[in-house]
């Protein structure tokens, strides 16, 4: 009981603050990019926080896995560095014995990972993609605020305007600048208003004028009206053979086993078993070399969360254009990624080296010739 409680506590003090270091890295780098997609006018300005926070509750996979991981190599390379080690293989506990600690630790983590890659991920990005899709369909005049110039919906406009009214359907100081092929057209008005004919929104202009400029023949006209009807992009639609795998449930990736669906299942059901591989990785790789420095296995463990990860990823490219299947990149790497966790985790048992086992065939030849 002791040799577990003290190691599943000191896992957990350097769980819980990695989760927080890497939870407050990916906030602040989200943040910034969903900022910048607010002034694209992208993201909708005051639903910034909320698409922040679905994008971080659907990375949240890759911050439990690596966190438990560099939880793992840091606890367990603290106890080589104070001995505390040595203290343990002394009465009688190998390396291998650490392993059911770890995993008693652990386990409520493979399980969060594993819904939140099944479940929460595709309904994080269905949830980000919906609050997008409802930005975008709103009308130009909502979208514009006052005072900013600001795209349309299509990107084929730029507009201007000041809104004195409280039902965001009218405003004062209109302009609209266009750009059709080599057709430029710059118009403004004293008065806008939205108006709906035959199921189609027109934005009705009063009192103002309208250039045209031919930038191919750079003919310009200038026109000045009391009413003008313009029609306003029409409303994004987005189709349901348009919608993209990392949105689709997992069950309707299995019901639709296309390659594309079957590449993001690999995904998803990849990172749980990338998990349980990491922690065995990290048993294995844990440990202090006064030689090499501190940090060199911690590097050492990251390049090896890197690699897995890109090849998680690689895989997944692979099945969705059709060059391996399910079944065989599954096996390969999570099967094969297992298997030299495991062979390295006893050859560090067993305290085995290169050089002993190479020498040991030269040294059965000297005793034969003997």
């Amino acid at each position: 009981m002791l040799f577990h409680s003290s190691i599943q506590k000191d896992l957990a003090r350097s769980f819980g603050a990695t989760v927080v270091v890497l939870a407050t890295i990916v906030m602040t780098i989200i943040l910034i990019r969903t900022l910048g997609q607010a002034t694209k006018g992208s993201v909708n300005p005051s639903e910034v926080m909320l698409v922040m926070g679905l994008t971080v509750i659907g990375h949240l996979t890759t911050i439990l896995t690596l966190s438990l991981f560099i939880a793992v190599v840091s606890t367990l390379s603290r106890m080589y560095a104070d001995s505390e080690m040595v203290i343990w293989f002394s009465s009688g506990r190998g390396l291998t014995s650490f392993a059911q600690p770890l995993l008693s630790f652990a386990w409520p983590i493979f399980l969060a990972i594993a819904l939140l890659a099944l479940f929460v991920w595709p309904w994080s990005n269905q949830q980000i993609q919906d609050l997008k899709d409802r930005y975008e369909q709103r009308n130009d005049i909502e979208r514009v605020a006052p005072g900013q110039f600001q795209e349309s919906a299509g990107g084929k406009r730029v507009f201007f305007i000041d809104k004195d009214s409280p039902s965001n359907q009218t405003g004062r100081h209109v302009f609209v600048s266009s750009l059709d092929g080599m057709i430029e057209t710059v118009t403004t008005a004293q008065k806008g208003q939205i108006e709906l004919h035959q199921g189609e929104r027109f934005l009705s202009l009063q009192q103002g004028q309208q250039m045209l400029r031919n930038h191919q023949t750079g003919e310009v006209r200038v026109t000045a009206f009391n009413d003008y009807q313009l029609l306003i992009d029409p409303s994004l639609k987005i189709s349901a053979t348009d919608m993209q795998s990392r949105m689709v449930s997992t069950l309707g990736l299995i019901k639709a086993p296309t390659p594309v669906h079957l590449g993001e299942l690999s995904w998803r059901l990849g990172l749980p078993l990338a998990a349980f591989n990491l922690l065995i990785v990290g048993l294995a790789v844990a440990s202090v070399n006064p030689r090499v420095g501190k940090s060199y296995h911690l590097a050492v463990a990251l390049f090896c969360f890197v690699g897995y990860y890109n090849m998680i990823n690689v895989g997944q490219n692979w099945i969705a254009s059709e060059r391996i299947s399910l079944p065989e990149f599954m096996l390969g790497l999570h099967g094969g990624a297992f298997c030299l966790a495991l062979a390295w985790l006893l050859f560090r048992h067993f305290n085995a080296s290169w050089k002993n086992m190479l020498a040991m065939p030269k040294l059965h030849r000297t005793e034969g010739g003997t």
